[in-house]
């Protein structure tokens, strides 16, 4: 099935793994949040038990440097995209606000980007990511 939109996320290939799983389930997250309409219905199984649901679409991971994501950040602001970011200062937070504050006490050009994820029209997000090659 082709979709209209692509989801893609871009993560920092510097991180430990685990550094890495979290900052990709926080930008789902944003993802999420900010289309609710990209969510599919719920899962159950033959025994009839319940699950939640999920995106319904496919969401392609990429790996870059720092150089990369800022350059993929720009090229989304640039084409009216608005991403879900995570710097490496929320590493060192502990709660959502605090989160918020470490991204605001940064200008954009000086963030220590560890990920975005950005959902958009399938020709706009290869743009975005072009260059970059999917993490492994």
């Amino acid at each position: 099935m082709q979709f209209d939109t692509k989801i893609a996320v871009v993560i920092r290939t510097d991180l430990e793994a685990w550094q890495k799983l979290n900052v990709a389930a926080f930008l789902t997250s944003g993802i999420a949040a900010a289309f609710p309409h990209c969510i599919g219905e719920p899962y159950q199984d033959g025994s009839d038990t319940p699950y939640l649901a999920l995106i319904g679409q496919p969401i392609l991971i990429y790996g870059g440097e720092r150089a990369a994501l800022t350059r993929a950040l720009e090229r989304a602001l640039a084409r009216g995209v608005t991403p879900a970011i995570y710097t490496e200062d929320m590493f060192k937070t502990t709660h959502d606000e605090a989160n918020r504050q470490a991204v605001r006490a940064v200008p954009r050009g000086e963030l220590n980007l560890v990920g975005l994820a950005m959902r958009a029209e399938r020709k706009v997000i290869d743009k975005i990511v072009d260059g970059l090659k999917f993490h492994q």
